[in-house]
Formats: structure tokens, sequence, C-alpha cells
């Protein structure tokens, strides 16, 4: 058993101090500072060129000959209806050379022409995808009303009991995508930040203990305070960087067309906050582990791929599950870390699931750190190769 006093000479204890360490030395690390200014600027050059997307309108221009101009004004007149960001100016031509010729010297995007069975639009080189959704749409329409009104009806009673509606259990179907997108930044925000910080802990171990350090460190502290150290060092970088992410990512939405969505994201986001925490105390605790089996950093990848292994079925998990599997697996430690965040996001989760899924993985995590930290003291100390994980279990402290 450690003899170690649990404090310093000071009166702080020895986790403390090894915890602030673990903070100073990251968050004023230059490639840390610029890894997070770089992924922040990137976070906000995607929002904001989704909402320079979401309001930006594409102006057209649709040639046509005398005998398509009054179908081409209505494809003008109906464009708004259809699609509002899509407006379409109209050019007049005299005939179909100097159509073609229009289009050669880009005057016009497109030119709208009658056919046997219809109408086409001809381009020069490419298609106007903007501009024929919506002439197809308004063309449909008008051709319907005049043929209607032919056959002495109406489009109305011509269409009744046509409509296909559809409809979602749980929300609307804009709803639904944005909790299908914001699940899947929590999922890539988890596994982001588990891989890095994890493997940056690892090497630290490593580091100190090829190099000898950690055994006038150990004569100094106790070891498992020097795990606990490093665990929620790491812990608290990443909430904080993870913190960061999430504001600027809500501030971002709310200057979107999604901004009513901001409120209704708040909660699930303060969950995931906590699924968060739990989950990466435990994956760090096992992080740590990896690098105490290692005796250099050769070693670290056999020594880590269970770990990532684990981490991989988290991160397609929390992606592709659905239905009574996602269920299940939103209570099964520590998937359930990324999966019942998801789950709350689409709406429909029982009050009392999410606490009974955050004291399993609460749980969990505590097993972990207690087996973890047997691991980590017991092998930390030797030296001369890899250490298994059953000669680090059973090794004499």
């Amino acid at each position: 058993m450690s003899t170690h006093s649990d404090r310093t000479e000071g009166t702080e204890p020895a986790w403390v101090l090894v915890t602030r360490r673990e903070v100073v030395s990251r968050i004023t690390d230059k490639s840390f500072l610029l890894g997070t200014v770089l992924m922040v600027v990137l976070l906000v050059g995607f929002i904001g060129f989704s909402a320079w997307q979401d309001e930006k309108t594409e102006t057209v221009t649709l040639g046509a000959t005398p005998d398509a101009v009054a179908m081409a004004s209505a494809i003008v007149d109906g464009a708004p209806e259809v699609d509002d960001q899509v407006k379409v100016t109209l050019v007049e031509l005299d005939d179909d050379a100097a159509a073609e010729a229009a289009l050669h010297e880009d005057e016009v995007d497109a030119w709208l022409h009658p056919v046997d069975g219809g109408w086409e639009l001809t381009s020069e080189s490419s298609e106007q995808d903007a501009l024929t959704d919506v002439a197809r749409t308004v063309v449909r329409q008008q051709v319907l009303a005049d043929n209607a009104a032919g056959a002495g009806t109406t489009v109305e009673q011509l269409e009744a009991g046509s409509a296909v509606s559809t409809a979602f259990l749980r929300g609307d179907a804009e709803k639904a995508a944005v909790a299908e997108a914001v699940g899947f930044v929590f999922v890539f925000l988890f596994y982001f930040a588990a891989l890095i910080f994890g493997m940056q802990l690892a090497s630290s171990v490593i580091e100190e203990k090829q190099s000898r350090i950690v055994e006038i460190i150990a004569a100094a502290i106790p070891l498992r305070h020097l795990l606990a150290g490093k665990v929620l060092g790491n812990t608290a970088l990443a909430l904080i960087q993870l913190l960061v992410y999430l504001v600027v990512g809500l501030v971002g939405l709310s200057f979107t067309s999604y901004k009513s969505y901001v409120p209704a994201l708040s909660g699930p986001t303060a969950w995931f906050i906590g699924f968060f925490l739990a989950g990466f105390i435990a994956l760090a605790c096992l992080w740590a582990v990896a690098g105490s089996l290692a005796s250099r950093t050769e070693d670290l990848q056999a020594t880590s791929t269970p770990l990532t292994m684990l981490m991989l079925v988290m991160f397609f998990g929390g992606l592709s599950l659905d239905g009574r599997s996602q269920v299940i697996a939103s209570f099964i430690p520590p998937v359930s870390a990324v999966v019942m965040p998801k789950r709350i996001l689409a709406g429909g989760v029982e009050w009392w699931e999410p606490l009974v899924a955050l004291g399993l993985l609460a749980v969990f995590a505590a097993v972990t750190v207690a087996v973890g930290e047997r691991l980590y003291r017991r092998a930390l100390l030797q030296t001369g190769g890899r250490v298994g994980l059953r000669q680090a279990w059973s090794a004499a402290e």
C-alpha cells in the first residue's frame, strides 16, 4: 500500500496540482489554441455560408420566342410561389436563330420553346436546375388549367382526392432534419474529443514512463492522484473546448433560418454535456491505462486497439442505429453517451429514460475508474516491454 501523503507540503491535494498542471500546460500550448481557433473559424464559416445560402436569391434569365412568350410570362409570375429563392427575368427573342445566338453569348440562361408533345428548355451547355424545377411546375399547372378549361371543369376537380401528404409521429420533416443534423454534431464532437484528448493523455503517460520521470513523481505523490489529475485535467480541457463549440454553434444557428429551433435545442444540449462528462471520464481513464501498459510510444497502437475499436463502435452506432436497436443501445454504456442525446433530440423520450441512462453511464464510469486505477498503478512502474492486462492486474504494488 502507498505510504504517500494525499497532500503536498501546502494545503492542496496532490491531484489538484496535477490537474492544474495539465490544464495550464495545455491551455497555453499554441497547437491547442490554434486548433481550437481553427475549429471555431471553420464552424463560423460553415454556419455563415449556410445562412448566406438560405438568404441567397438566384437570378436566371429566360429567353422566349414569340410562340412561347405567354408561357414564359407565366413562369416569371409563378416562380416566387414555387421557389422564393429563384427570380426569373424574361427576355423576348425574335426567332430561333436569335435564341441560339443569345445562348452562345450568355445573354440568357435558357430558351423556352414549344416542341411536339410539350415544351423544351434549352441551355447552352449545362442544365439550369433551379429554373428547370420552376418551369416544370409552372408549365404543368398552366397546361393542366388550360386542358381543364377545355373540358369544362377545373384543376381542383381533376385533382380531387389525389393529394399525398406526409406526417411524422414526432414533429415535422424540418424538425426531424434539424434533429438529425445536430445529433450528428453531438456524435462527432464526442468522438473527436475522446480521440484527440485520449491520445494526448496516453502519450503523456508514455513519455513520463519512458523518461523515468514517473518514478520521481511516484516518490512524491500517490499514483492514484497522478491518474486523477490527468483525467480531470483533460476532462476540463475537453469540456471547455466543447462548450466553446456548442455556444458558437447555437449562437450561429440563431442567425440562420433555423433560429426558431435554438430554444428547443437547449435542453438536449444540456443533457449531452452531462452524458459527455460521464462518458469522457470513463474513456479518459482507459486511455491512461493504455498508456501505462506501453513502455514505448510504438507500443501505444497495440495497447489502445481495443479502446479505438470501442470508440469506432460508439461513433458508427451513434450515427446508424435506429428503431428498437437505438432504444436498447441508449441504455448500454458507454454507447449510451452518444445514442441517448440523439433520442432526446428526436423527441418522444419519457422523462425517466435519460435519468436511468445517465445513472447507468455514471455507474459504468465509476467501475471503469476503479478498475483502471488498479491497472494504471500496477503497470505504470513496470518497464522492459509492453505489459499485459492480466500481468498488470496481478502485479504487486
